[in-house]
């Protein structure tokens, strides 16, 4: 599957665990800020550093997925063979 693929799918996850995925220029922050899950008004949110290559945002989304529970929702066999591998 192409990475670009790969990526929305897992935002496509992130969407089913309601999970908003927002990428953002981080640089403009003036803070060394790193991409990652985060609750803004009672909503969850992970913040993707838009500069961020195809290959980095899919670690980084990932790598949080990989920490949620996802036993009661459908996920594609090939979304949840890259989210097993270690």
């Amino acid at each position: 599957m192409k990475p670009t693929l790969l990526y929305q799918h897992l935002k496509e996850l992130s969407a089913k665990l309601d999970i908003t995925v927002a990428e953002q220029n981080m640089r403009v922050t003036g803070v060394n800020a790193k991409s990652g899950l985060c609750i803004v008004k009672d909503q969850k949110m992970f913040i993707m550093d838009k500069h961020l290559t195809i290959r980095e945002k899919l670690e980084t989304l990932a790598g949080c997925l990989r920490n949620l529970p996802l036993d009661d929702i459908y996920v594609m066999p090939a979304i949840r063979k890259y989210l097993d591998r270690s």
